[in-house]
Order: structure tokens, then C-alpha cells, then sequence
């Protein structure tokens, strides 16, 4: 007779409950493709007595999930509590040192203790399994670690963040600005109440950090990352793209370079005609460039109850197979320290949206400090004349003039762009954004 693998699941929230529903759904499929079944057999959650919409009168109930990760009758706890802290971490650390497998989705429990918990895993021959931490059901970890193990990645980027990508895609569609389109987003329930996790671009961060780890053999650091948010894109700056062949996202980025592995996350512009450009709404995808391939973009549903248990039940049916990788591609002791990667260091073509005073002689100020830092213009488009007047209202009103880049560095456009404002022949601060190519 085949042992039953037998799974204690701690939060029964949209995705707990969902894993619990597809674990009773798709109980004689996953035995076929096992080779064993898989049994959910007890559960914690805070309040029993919530209607879940599902039948839990068969499973053992247990109030503290830290007994629950360490119950002898279970053999993989399932960690969807969420947050960074306890009682996730002490539950996960439990089990992972009673040796009980982990399953979680918690990106913010990976990003803060990934190292430490992927350690106690291998120490105790055990797996630690996070596919849905990251992309929800885009299989982005198994591909990474598993897929690719014998390719050299270079680059590995990608939209990790849904509200972010939603509210771009419905700011350049219906020409709506931040705010309008945020409090919209809130009220369809794709932005929290406080959405600066999201938009600032810390949510796609910790995703990232875990990416690089699996990519690079990064020790998971958020840290070590430059991160810029979406709140000064605007309805201009999108209007600029389309005309110019881009499409602005946000991406995260993390990219082998001369002077080590860069990780960043901040609005991007991307070729209208590549894979990434292509994603809208509350999509994510992931790119990869690597060595002897051309580049792979994996693109699905990156959040919700179904589409984030998916990925839950697939480590789940991992384990039951008896695949067991370490967590993060190499052992943790092997995993090396990635320190934050200047910015002034990058390298790319730059986006720059200026608000020109029109007096003689501007034009040539800008060229000139443009000059002076070796910048390549490859393109000039001068917008029409902004409704606003400038510091002086005896003056023309300001000029909006766009710049695109040739390759060049970060600090060459920064020390260029200062300059231009000590001549005073611009109006506010400059936009500024990068421009990544496929």
C-alpha cells in the first residue's frame, strides 16, 4: 500500500482556502502524477467559525500553527499566514527543525530570513518550496533552479507587481492621471488602502531579491537593491513613449555586469515590439536572458486565490515525488553577499523629459552640458508649449522637450542634468526615465 503524503495547512485565507478546495478537487490526479496520494489532514487558521466556502468537517483543527508544524502526523507544513514575522517564521523554522518540508508563498518571510531557513532546511534533508512567493502561478522558480541549470543566465527581469502594471496599462489606455487612477484601483480592489508597498516598488523588490538569489547565487538581500516607485509617472510621460516605440512598466532587473550582479526596480522603458511590452493589466511576466538560448518570457497570473494555490499544490506534488533541490539552486553556505550596486555605475539609454525656458540660447545650454558628459542624443522631440508660465510671468511659457539616450552612464546624465538646472534654463526637475532593451 502507497503512504498517503500528509499536509498541515496554516492560514485559510483566499489561498489557503483555495489550496485546501484544490487538494479535494484534484486528490486523483495528483496520486497519478505522484505516484502517491496527497491528504490535507489538519489545519490553523484564527477563526474557525468563518464561512470559507469550502468542507473542512474532516480535518484536524489546530489553534497554535507552530504545534501544527511540528504535529508527527503531518510530513510538509504549508505556510500561508503571510508576513515576515511571527507566527510565520517561528512556524516555518519549527518544522523545517523537526524535519517537516515547507511549502509557503510568504515573499516577505523569504526576503527577511530566506538564508537562515534555507540553511535549516538543508541541514535537516529537507525541502523549503516558495514557487508561488514570486509570480504566483508563472513557474519562474522551478525554471530558474531547475530548468536552466545548465544555462548561464545574464539577465533575468520581469513585472512582478499586478497593481503596478494595472494602473500604468489603464493610465496610458485612458489617459488618466496617478491619482485618478489609484483611487480608482482601490475601489476595484487592486490597490490597498496604503498602496505605497506597492507602488513605491518594495513589493517587487523582495520578489527580485529572491530572483537574483536563484539567478546569481545571491544571498536574498532587499537591501542591496535600488528601488524607485511609479508616482512620478505621468499621462505625459506615457503619451512620450507610445510616440517614441516604448511602453513604460515597472520592472525588476537583475543583471550580470563587469562589476558585479545590479539589482534595481523603477520605471522602464521597453521596445512596444517585445514580449514584456506586451503584458497589461494585472498580468506579470518574467524574462530571462541566457547564454546558448534565446530569451524566455514566462507570463501569467501573478496573484489570486486559484492562481497562487496552483503553484502552492505544485511544491506540494514535488515533494510527493521526492524531488528535493536546495532552495535557492546552491547550497546556502556557497551563496555570496551582494552588496547594493551604485546607480551612477549604470549603464543604458536614458529617457529625459525637460521643461525648457524659451529664451535664446537654452537649446545650446542643454546641448552643451549634454556634451560635456559625452551624452549621445538619438532622438529630440520638442512637445507643445506648457499652459503654465515659468518663475517669471514676463517670460514665454516653458517648453516641454524630450531626449532620448544612447548608451551612457547614470551618473553622466545626473552630473549633465545638474548642470542644466544651475543655468537655469529649465523649469522644476527633470524626468528621468531608463530605457531597457531587449
Amino acid at each position: 500500500m502507497v503512504v498517503p503524503l500528509k499536509v498541515g495547512l496554516a492560514g485559510l485565507g483566499t489561498v489557503g482556502a483555495s489550496v485546501a478546495r484544490l487538494l479535494g478537487e484534484q486528490r486523483e490526479l495528483l496520486a497519478l502524477r505522484c505516484g502517491r496520494p496527497i491528504d490535507l489532514v489538519a489545519v490553523s487558521a484564527r477563526s474557525r467559525r468563518k464561512e470559507r466556502g469550502i468542507d473542512l468537517s474532516g480535518l484536524r483543527w489546530v489553534a497554535d500553527p507552530v504545534r501544527l508544524a511540528t504535529d508527527p502526523e503531518i510530513d510538509v507544513f504549508v505556510e500561508l499566514m503571510g508576513g515576515e514575522g511571527d507566527p510565520a517564521h517561528a512556524a516555518v523554522a519549527a518544522a523545517l527543525k523537526a524535519g517537516r518540508s515547507v511549502v509557503t508563498a510568504n515573499k516577505a518571510l523569504l526576503a527577511r530570513h530566506g538564508v537562515e531557513l534555507a540553511a535549516a532546511a538543508e541541514k535537516n534533508g529537507v525541502a523549503l518550496n516558495f514557487e508561488a512567493a514570486v509570480g504566483g502561478a508563472i513557474p519562474i522558480v522551478k525554471t530558474l533552479r531547475e530548468g536552466l541549470a545548465g544555462n548561464a543566465v545574464t539577465r533575468v527581469y520581469g513585472i512582478l507587481n499586478g497593481t503596478c502594471n494595472y494602473m500604468l496599462t489603464r493610465m496610458e489606455r485612458e489617459k488618466l492621471s496617478f491619482d485618478a487612477c489609484l483611487k480608482d484601483a482601490q475601489r476595484l480592489g487592486y490597490a490597498e488602502a496604503d498602496p505605497s508597498f506597492d507602488i513605491e516598488g518594495h513589493d517587487t523588490a523582495q520578489k527580485l531579491a529572491i530572483l537574483a538569489s536563484l539567478t546569481f547565487g545571491t544571498r536574498v538581500d532587499p537591501s542591496a537593491i535600488y528601488v524607485e516607485g511609479i508616482t512620478s509617472i505621468t499621462t505625459a510621460d506615457l503619451e512620450a513613449a507610445d510616440e517614441l516605440g516604448y511602453r513604460i512598466k515597472l520592472l525588476g532587473v537583475a543583471v550580470r555586469t563587469d562589476e558585479g550582479i545590479e539589482q534595481r526596480v523603477h520605471p522602464t522603458m521597453v521596445p512596444k515590439d517585445s514580449a514584456i511590452a506586451q503584458v497589461m493589466g494585472v498580468t506579470n511576466a518574467v524574462t530571462i536572458d541566457a547564454e546558448g538560448i534565446a530569451p524566455i518570457t514566462l507570463v501569467g497570473p501573478g496573484a489570486g486565490g486559484m492562481a497562487t494555490a496552483s503553484a502552492v499544490v505544485s511544491d506540494i506534488a514535488d515533494i510527493a515525488r521526492g524531488v528535493r533541490a536546495a532552495p535557492f539552486g546552491r547550497p546556502q553556505s556557497k551563496l555570496t553577499v551582494s552588496r547594493k550596486a551604485p546607480m551612477q555605475r549604470h549603464e543604458g539609454g536614458y529617457y529625459i523629459r525637460l521643461i525648457a525656458v524659451d529664451k535664446p540660447g537654452t537649446f545650446a545650454a542643454i546641448a552643451h552640458r549634454l556634451a560635456e558628459q559625452h551624452i549621445s542624443i538619438e532622438s529630440i522631440v520638442q512637445r507643445h508649449r506648457s499652459p503654465q508660465g515659468g518663475d517669471d510671468p514676463r517670460q514665454p511659457p516653458p517648453v516641454p522637450v524630450i531626449l532620448i539616450t544612447y548608451a551612457t552612464t547614470e551618473d553622466a546624465v545626473r552630473k549633465a542634468l545638474a548642470a542644466v538646472k544651475r543655468d537655469r534654463v529649465i523649469s522644476g526637475e527633470p524626468q528621468l526615465i531608463r530605457i531597457e532593451k531587449n
